[in-house]
């Protein structure tokens, strides 16, 4: 390999060992080899020098060195070469900045548009960061993703100090977010918190999460803002945890109404009779609470997106209900 490369940590890799993740993506570099490395300063993280044992975090940068062996691909292909950028696609995303600070960016991302890419996804925010520096030096990081099919507010570092403070704010469920739902049907009781746990498995369909005694812990406190009689509901969702998928499966299998829209986890359900426009997921990151580097705490909200505003307006629902905010996590659920 010639040339130095700064390779941008993943949530995948988020709390693997630094020696564990030269493992996964350049399995040819020996321990002895990587050793050497490391002693000599040549492998750094965020610009510091690091040892094996030490665990990674999502936006943090690992410098690679020219070494004299093949490493493996990236995982995830895309991500590894320039993205062809739809036209006016960067554009339509500098439009729906929320926030922006010398320390923080945030956006409101479409439903359709991935975070970052795959095998089978070209096009996505990921690829889009370099045009989002605003005279930064440094392009801006990830640190938490949302569904492709999910809109509303993502949360972007734009320096590796606040990459650092806020993926861990994220890890360490310091944040506070907060979903609107459309639901077919209506939750019973229209209060409370979800227990469920989740595991991911494979199928004929492909990886779905299920509920599993196995899983890992997985809760979210929701309520029910309104109802139409009983063929849908709009309701709040605050996931306490991150499993992927969460929200999706907590409606459909735990209260047994699922997202309207989502055909993965809902199946015909999802897609009840009579309503305006069934063809997107109804499922939007409303807002999100979180501190910035200084520790002075903000409140980032993102508009219902249009499909979403045009179906509780068929319902009768009102988009500016004041019971569609954070719930009172002091009450007893």
């Amino acid at each position: 390999m010639s040339g130095v490369q700064l390779r941008t940590v993943d949530a995948d890799d988020d709390g693997v060992r630094l020696d564990r993740w030269f493992k996964r993506h350049f399995p040819a570099v020996g321990h002895g080899h990587l050793q050497k490395l490391l002693r000599t300063g040549q492998v750094r993280l965020d610009g510091k020098r690091v040892k094996a044992g030490d665990r990674l975090t999502m936006g943090q940068e690992v410098r690679v060195p020219p070494i004299s062996i093949n490493p493996a691909p990236p995982p995830q292909g895309p991500k590894s070469r320039p993205m062809d950028v739809p036209a006016g696609l960067l554009k339509d995303i500098k439009r729906r900045i929320l926030f922006r600070d010398e320390h923080i960016l945030a956006l409101d991302k479409p439903a359709g548009l991935a975070v970052q890419g795959g095998s089978k996804t070209q096009v996505h925010i990921d690829g889009l960061l370099d045009g989002l520096r605003f005279g930064s030096d440094t392009k801006p990081k990830l640190v938490h993703r949302l569904d492709k099919d999910t809109s509303g507010v993502l949360v972007l570092a734009r320096t590796h100090d606040a990459a650092r403070r806020l993926t861990q704010q994220f890890r360490q469920r310091e944040t506070q977010k907060l979903y609107w739902a459309l639901v077919a049907g209506v939750p019973v009781p229209e209060r409370g918190t979800i227990h469920l746990a989740l595991e991911k498995k494979s199928g004929p369909g492909g990886e779905k999460m299920v509920a599993s005694d196995f899983g890992k812990r997985a809760e979210t406190i929701y309520n029910v803002v309104d109802y139409a009689g009983r063929k849908a509901a709009w309701v709040t969702m605050e996931p306490l945890t991150g499993r992927t998928h969460q929200l999706r499966v907590h409606a459909a299998i735990a209260l047994e109404t699922p997202i309207i829209g989502d055909g993965k986890y809902g199946g015909p359900q999802a897609f009840p009779d009579g309503l305006s426009d069934n063809s997107g997921m109804q499922l939007h990151a409303r807002a999100i609470r979180l501190a910035r580097p200084s520790g002075q705490p903000i409140l980032i909200e993102a508009p219902a997106p249009d499909q979403m505003l045009q179906s509780m307006r068929f319902l009768g629902f009102d988009p500016g209900d004041p019971e569609a905010g954070f719930l009172d996590r002091d009450e007893e659920l």
